[in-house]
């Protein structure tokens, strides 16, 4: 038992750490694609969606080769640490990062849309510079669906499992998360501890969707209800 709150606290450690990169990342392009029009706008959409059509396998090879001995991210890291990222805790939160960005940048991009431009300018008019007008304008606006994506990425981060694996590993107490335990206790025949884990596993996953779909319908009335009042 006390194996597996240990990698139940591994795996939200990761999740969360995963969720804190594309928050930032995630919202930044997310602005960029619904607000800005450059060249490369269509690349750039793809290239964040990538990770949707490619095998998670793949992902976590390509971060194997980047962070690993040969590539240059691992060579700097031993460098200056002594030993590369790869097969550490902090390599399966990336590989939980990249993998869930894409549903991230969605959220945000639906939320971002959903505000109405007219009010940043607004407030562009008035004085207000363009951080001041996003925190104060558009953030407060979109924020249910903003907290709508992280969640989504937080448990699509959360039940990471094939590139998590190549890029880290499956080391007890090290970089063991929950679907890699459970793929383990599975192998070894161990249906029971697979089964405590696989109920934790769907018991977050059942709150943080709950919270998600609850927060969707929120801003979707709200939303309705704007469009009533300017009618």
């Amino acid at each position: 038992m006390n194996s597996d709150i240990s990698i139940v606290a591994l795996s939200l450690q990761i999740a969360l750490v995963a969720t804190a990169v594309t928050l930032p990342l995630g919202m930044f392009v997310a602005w960029l694609l619904v607000r800005k029009q450059f060249r490369g706008k269509f690349a750039l959409d793809v290239f964040v969606s990538l990770p949707l059509a490619l095998p998670p396998v793949v992902i976590g090879y390509a971060l194997l080769w980047l962070v690993g001995t040969n590539g240059w991210v691992g060579q700097v890291s031993e460098s200056l640490f002594g030993s590369t990222l790869a097969f550490t805790w902090i390599a399966a939160a990336l590989a939980a990062a990249i993998v869930s960005l894409p549903l991230v940048v969605r959220s945000f991009s639906a939320a971002l849309a959903g505000v109405d431009p007219r009010l940043e300018i607004a407030a562009r008019g008035l004085g207000a510079g363009p951080v001041r007008t996003f925190l104060t304008i558009t953030l407060p606006l979109a924020y249910r669906g903003v907290v709508a994506g992280a969640l989504l990425g937080f448990v699509r981060a959360l039940s990471e499992f094939g590139a998590t694996i190549v890029v880290a590993g499956n080391i007890p107490g090290r970089t063991q998360t929950v679907p890699s335990a459970i793929f383990t206790r599975i192998s070894a025949g161990d249906t029971d501890a697979a089964w405590r884990l696989a109920l934790v596993s769907i018991v977050l996953g059942v709150i943080a969707l709950g919270i998600h779909n609850w927060l969707l319908k929120r801003s979707s009335v709200s939303s309705n209800s704007s469009n009533g009042v300017t009618r």
